[in-house]
């Protein structure tokens, strides 16, 4: 879309959460998240945020419906956020529908000094002007504002009810337009199948999945615009290069179940030292004996190369946040610049620092942030074809 430079110094905020656990414990964990995203609220002040949730609801959503309710209220109507006089909110609530629904939600905010800012019909298409707050769910599928897709089972067959997906919406601001994509992929669901190749099975799934996802958003329906891809990406650490660089001199034991012969743990012993156990490998267990590698220096002592440029098929990336083990799941954003420009690169507080350092927030559940638009990296569109 050609068009003109953005306002000066808008800024916009961009911020991703797993927030599954969240719903457990809604009276402690709840109250924390909300108190650390506000502060980055108050820190940033953007004039457009938008906040992409994953596991909205948390596991048994049915339950969680009232905390879902209580959620939305408070981020709508709180002081905190009374500055933001338009608000658009798509909430996946349909988990009945298990070939639909991904439990993602979508949060858009819009300051009350951000003038002349309109949202793409995709059924329409053309922009629409927003204004005022309103909030969709259920069956997102018929909305015109947005697409939805879940990703086909065949992606992920190990899995018999996955919820990964994606949500794409479209704004423009003083004539830049741009996509914004809550995404969600596949995890690794074993440990003892993660580590037996590299790159992983499961990294050859996201990559499928994230291929999908970009050609859909560059395909021929609608007009090309930049965009950013944002959510759980779930790349992981490459499980293969992390156990061989921890346990270079160690010894392997198989532990396998009586009944099928499958193998169900993995025991990393030392040559020498009395063969000290190193490391147990289970499917959903790495426990290693000295954790303060993971700690030290960001981990670093303990990093192994990711298949995150891989998987995202060239496209720039971000890692904005890692946790302390070989699941350490990546919130990274995807960017096309396409006819929009960062006047300066992407510079993240600490790659592997996200907001909500001082709070039980739930497990993975910090937010990492971007922040584009302020007068040091302004969001602009440049006039061409």
């Amino acid at each position: 879309m050609a068009g003109k430079a953005a306002a000066p110094g808008t800024a916009v905020l961009l911020v991703t959460a797993n927030v599954g656990s969240l719903f457990d414990d809604p009276e402690n964990l709840q109250k924390n998240w909300l108190r650390e995203f506000y502060q980055v609220v108050h820190t940033h002040k953007p004039h457009f945020m938008a906040l992409h949730c994953q596991e909205f609801g948390g596991k048994n959503y049915e339950a969680s419906m009232s905390h879902v309710d209580k959620f939305v209220k408070e981020l709508l109507s709180s002081d905190a956020m009374k500055e933001y006089n338009r608000a658009r909110v798509y909430l996946d609530e349909n988990y009945k529908s298990q070939e639909h629904f991904t439990a993602l939600g979508s949060f858009y905010f819009l300051h009350e000094s951000l003038k002349n800012i309109y949202q793409f019909d995709f059924k329409a298409k053309k922009y629409r002007k927003v204004a005022g707050k309103e909030i969709y769910s259920d069956t997102l599928e018929s909305t015109p504002m947005l697409e939805k897709e879940k990703f086909p089972q065949d992606y992920f067959p190990e899995c018999k009810w996955s919820r990964k997906g994606f949500i794409r919406t479209r704004w423009c601001i003083a004539d830049c337009a741009f996509d914004l994509v809550n995404i969600h992929l596949f995890h690794d669901a074993s440990n003892l199948v993660a580590w037996e190749t590299s790159p992983s099975v499961y990294s050859g799934i996201r990559h499928k999945a994230l291929g999908y996802v970009l050609d859909r958003i560059i395909d021929q329906r609608f007009e090309k615009v930049s965009y950013f891809v944002f959510g759980d990406f779930n790349f992981r650490l490459d499980s293969k290069s992390v156990v061989e660089t921890l346990c270079t001199k160690a010894t392997m034991q198989t532990v396998r179940a009586a009944d099928t012969n499958e193998v169900v743990k993995l025991i990393f012993r030392e040559s020498d030292n009395d063969r000290k156990v190193m490391l147990q490998l289970e499917k959903k267990l790495f426990d290693y004996f000295n954790q303060e590698v993971f700690r030290d220096n960001n981990g670093t002592a303990g990093s192994a190369p990711s298949r995150c440029k891989a998987d995202c098929r060239g496209h720039t990336l971000g890692a904005s946040c890692t946790s302390g083990r070989v699941r350490w799941r990546l919130r990274v954003t995807v960017l096309s610049t396409g006819s929009m420009t960062l006047t300066q690169p992407i510079s993240f507080r600490d790659p592997r620092v996200c907001e909500g350092r001082r709070w039980c927030c739930g497990v993975g559940r910090k937010p990492p942030c971007l922040r584009v638009g302020r007068q040091d990296l302004r969001l602009r569109s440049e006039v061409g074809d």
